[in-house]
């Protein structure tokens, strides 16, 4: 990093400090080396509240990790997908029995953990339909997919695949395509 950068990102989160101090960003951004001052301020709000309050990392961080799961997911390689997993996975199945799985078992069952319908979800990952719960992480898709913080500013991991509540917003949004149907298309 140059100086004149690391003058501009010093600067960024003095300017930063003196708007809200009571910001947990502010906190966050403290165990960063690098940050994204602009971005975490704009999408730090979603879900849940507030990703750095409830997850004690940043926006940034969770659209990495999403952006390294979309481009694993997208390159079909297994290899890539497990590089993004927190070990244990806890996997949970259709009929909602739970195992946690070492990177043995992840291993031999990739096929079935990772099949063509996580793998769309996963390729449909946005932060902005992020939920978070408080000292837990964030999920997508009612809970099917959980990304986990283990490092205070660090980056989310890849944790739960629940397929039973994958399975659940398969359906809620086929019920809610159906309900749609027969509604005029609104005039702009």
């Amino acid at each position: 990093m140059t100086m004149r950068t690391q003058d501009r990102d010093e600067t960024a989160l003095l300017d930063a400090m003196a708007e809200k101090p009571e910001d947990c960003l502010l906190m966050v951004w403290s165990n960063q080396r690098s940050r994204d001052i602009e971005f975490d301020r704009a999408n730090d709000l979603v879900d849940g509240g507030a990703i750095s309050c409830a997850t004690n990392t940043t926006a940034s961080q969770f659209q990495a990790a999403i952006d390294a799961l979309r481009a694993a997911a997208r390159s079909g390689d297994k290899a890539r997908m497990l590089e993004q997993l927190g070990l244990p996975l806890l996997y949970i199945d259709g009929d909602g029995e739970q195992v946690e799985l070492d990177d043995d078992q992840v291993d031999a069952l990739y096929d079935e953990v990772f099949d063509a319908r996580l793998i769309g979800a996963i390729e449909r990952l946005d932060l902005s339909r992020m939920t978070v719960v408080p000292e837990r992480g964030g999920f997508f898709e009612l809970g099917s997919i959980w990304l986990v913080v283990d490092k205070a500013g660090g980056r989310p991991r890849l944790v739960t695949v629940n397929r039973q509540a994958l399975d659940e917003a398969a359906g809620a949004a086929r019920r809610k395509a159906q309900d749609r149907q027969g509604e005029p298309v609104p005039e702009l």
